[in-house]
């Protein structure tokens, strides 16, 4: 096939930078998009505005916006340390010309008197289907007083509105040109460094119009090839081409794969097109040099923003870490919902919660992990544990984001997805009981029967042992339980609340009564084994099951256990041990190069994270699995130790985990703007941590300690500050509240 047209002059950087005073809000959403106003073709990103197009004609992708009552978000300016948002003014027109004068035809929400800045919702009339609007907004701070007005944002109407429904971005393509070239005999092969879902496009001349040459794609290379055995589920594909006279640019049509094209699967939009995973192209028969520019792969994704997070630190293995699992949130992000990889492209909430965390850990991107987690809401997957995840990730939503709209709208979803059910008369739930009805799979939206699944794959649960009562299935449902009485208390649900706290409450003693070994001291895999596994204890633990008297005994076995998870698993590992003051230990398992690491991944040959340790662990593994990346949320939360401790960041816990690394910079994205956090190690015994808080936020700071020594003095931006008084954990010391602004913190320790 020729391609008639291919737009190489457009740039790829999503983001139109205007100058702006420093007075301005910035980082405007819709409904969580930050892309409203921009207009694609082909899946490029175009230099036509929104505002360009005609609304009756539509040549063109957009992303849409449809909720009748969206709402919108922005970061306050940087006016100074503590620099608080005191109220805002937000304005809706139809009409460029009146927003340009700040004159809100569709809605003026005048001066409103607060510090929202993060989903504040639209009170104006519906909109209207396929209409085009234009909002912007101006603050009042307690530093700068009233602001200049923000940039204008405009954003379509979708077709068919709902009071309120997810919005998506529109799926982006990025032109590559190969990094490297090689020519060996009639074989010419080409590197684009790193592996990404695209398609190909190449430039042949053939003087007669008879020639055909071979076009191999892949993902891995064996003796200079592109591998065609690749083994497991990592991508090959060949292409024979019958050239015509002349020169042309050809697109690769890429093969539909059987099995990730079933009903079940994602597929790919029109617009875009069918894709591959590769980082290879081989072209075989060509008798004329090629150049690197008549190699072009079109890489799919949804758009990334790479500037929004960084990480570095003085060991290198982390660094690769970060950086391959960073890559994997973007790459992976091709069919515009997280799934499980290229095998099967279905989004199980398994596969939902690791990349949700771990998005949000690098980008400042909310959509995509919503989008995903109403599509598992409307189609669940079979697993016990997974179904209750699904309850996990609408919280961290509502966490990340401060929109309560989804848990409002899927309350009932939610209410039954906890399982609740399921529980007998022994107060904990079972799979294994009649009360798996098919009214109760139907009530969340589930045709089949669910099951027990502790890890997966099979060989990877540690040996855990199978009863009527399973540990870790409980495990989940207290989290449930937990989960859903906030968000009873949440939506105002009273009752509701008190029948979870009280259900809570008790599986909490019944937990313990049944699991756990008074002989052993550890958490047994069922109600009637013996058998103590890695995950029996790691999940009770991340999930708060286990009283502060079996603390140690429950950690030390964990640790005695090392990676004896999958790559999945390894999620609910790093939380065990690093809330259960083991991260050191953590950190260790993290730098890893052992054959059950991130970086064996690396080592493998893969650029983007891998279903699983090693192929000899999962032999029908991808090579492009999101959920492998577990790296990118934990040393977002733990290593740099910030997480958000009310709904939208309003307020934050940061909490940093560093032992043996002497330096790290880096930047963790939030709805409000990035935290920035700076470390040095002075010696032994002393340290500089620095800190920048973005403004309208507050954080709770912990200053992290060694289980052997204490804080003897701190410095606070040169002046030395007593807390004698700071609450005192195992790992770190509490030293206050901060607002917006820059701070240094020299710590100096002494021997306990």
């Amino acid at each position: 096939m020729i391609i008639k047209r291919v737009y190489f002059s457009i740039g790829f950087v999503l983001i139109a930078f205007c100058i702006h005073a420093q007075n301005n809000p910035t980082g405007l959403m819709t409904d969580l998009l930050k892309n409203t106003d921009k207009v694609f073709i082909g899946g490029y990103p175009s230099s036509v505005e929104l505002k360009d197009i005609d609304s009756a004609i539509e040549p063109v992708q957009t992303a849409k916006i449809l909720s009748e009552y969206p709402m919108f978000s922005w970061i306050v300016p940087d006016n100074g340390k503590n620099t608080m948002q005191s109220s805002y003014r937000i304005i809706v027109s139809d009409s460029l010309h009146l927003a340009q004068k700040s004159i809100g035809n569709i809605w003026d929400s005048g001066a409103v008197n607060s510090a929202k800045s993060v989903s504040v919702a639209y009170s104006g009339n519906p909109l209207q289907s396929n209409r085009l609007y234009y909002w912007r907004v101006r603050v009042v701070t307690n530093n700068g007083g009233e602001s200049e007005w923000s940039e204008i944002k405009s954003f379509r109407a979708g077709d068919k509105l709902k009071p309120y429904q997810f919005s998506s971005e529109i799926l982006i393509k990025s032109a590559e040109n190969p990094v490297t070239y090689s020519n060996r005999d009639d074989i010419q092969l080409f590197d684009f460094r790193k592996a990404s879902f695209g398609q190909l496009l190449v430039r042949l001349t053939s003087e007669t119009g008879n020639d055909t040459v071979i076009v191999n794609l892949g993902e891995k290379v064996k003796d200079g090839r592109v591998d065609a055995r690749p083994g497991g589920t990592i991508r090959y594909q060949t292409h024979k081409l019958a050239l015509l006279k002349g020169t042309h640019f050809y697109r690769i049509k890429i093969h539909k794969d059987r099995r990730n094209t079933l009903e079940v699967a994602v597929k790919m939009p029109d617009y875009i097109g069918e894709v591959v995973p590769f980082r290879y192209a081989e072209v075989l028969g060509y008798n004329k040099k090629l150049e690197k520019t008549d190699i072009v792969r079109e890489s799919v994704h949804y758009p990334f923003d790479e500037s929004a997070s960084f990480f570095r630190c003085d060991n290198d293995i982390l660094n690769q870490i970060w950086e391959m699992c960073k890559y994997t949130m973007k790459a992976t992000s091709f069919a515009g919902v997280y799934v499980d990889g290229d095998r099967e492209r279905i989004p199980y909430e398994a596969d939902i919660i690791i990349n949700q965390l771990s998005h949000y850990g690098v980008d400042r991107e909310y959509s995509i992990a919503r989008k995903s987690l109403e599509h598992s809401l409307e189609k669940p997957t079979w697993p016990t544990e997974w179904i209750l995840q699904a309850i996990i990730i609408a919280w961290y939503d509502y966490m990340y984001t401060g929109d309560t709209r989804s848990l409002e709208k899927n309350y009932t979803l939610l209410k039954n997805r906890s399982l609740n059910q399921l529980k007998t008369d022994k107060r904990l739930i079972s799979t294994k009981t009649d009360l798996l009805t098919k009214d109760l799979m139907q009530s969340f939206n589930f045709n089949d029967t669910i099951r027990d699944i502790v890890d997966w794959p099979l060989g990877e649960r540690d040996g855990f042992v199978f009863c009527d009562y399973n540990s870790v299935v409980n495990a989940f449902y207290y989290e449930a339980l937990k989960i859903m009485e906030q968000i009873a208390l949440l939506l105002d649900k009273k009752n509701d609340a008190l029948l979870y706290a009280k259900a809570r409450k008790d599986v909490y003693k019944i937990f313990n009564d049944t699991f756990f070994d008074p002989k052993q001291k550890l958490y047994v895999d069922g109600d009637t084994t013996s058998h103590t596994s890695l995950h029996s204890n790691m999940f009770a633990y991340a999930f708060g099951l286990v009283p502060e008297k079996f603390s140690r005994g429950v950690q030390d076995f964990i640790k005695s256990r090392g990676m004896a998870c999958s790559v999945y698993g390894a999620q609910f590992l790093m939380d065990a041990l690093y809330d259960g003051g083991n991260g050191e230990y953590a950190e260790k398992l993290l730098v890893s190069t052992d054959e059950r690491s991130w970086y064996n991944m690396i080592r493998a040959g893969s650029t983007v994270a891998l279903e699983a340790w090693d192929i000899k662990y999962k032999p029908n593994l991808d090579w492009n699995h999101a959920w492998g990346a577990v790296p990118a949320n934990t040393i977002a939360r733990y290593v740099i130790g910030v997480k958000p401790s009310s709904s939208g960041f309003e307020t934050v816990d940061i909490k940093p985990h560093i032992y043996n690394l002497a330096s790290v910079e880096s930047a963790i994205p939030t709805i409000r703007g990035n935290i920035s956090l700076t470390y040095k190690k002075i010696n032994d015994n002393e340290y500089l941590l620095s800190m920048e808080i973005p403004s309208n936020t507050q954080a709770d700071m912990f200053l992290p300690v060694t289980a052997n020594k204490h804080l003897s003095q701190l410095f606070l931006n040169g002046k030395k500050i007593n807390v004698s008084k700071g609450r005192k954990e195992p790992e770190h010391v509490y030293v206050g509240k901060i607002g917006s602004g820059k701070y240094e913190y020299r710590v100096i320790l002494r021997k306990r």
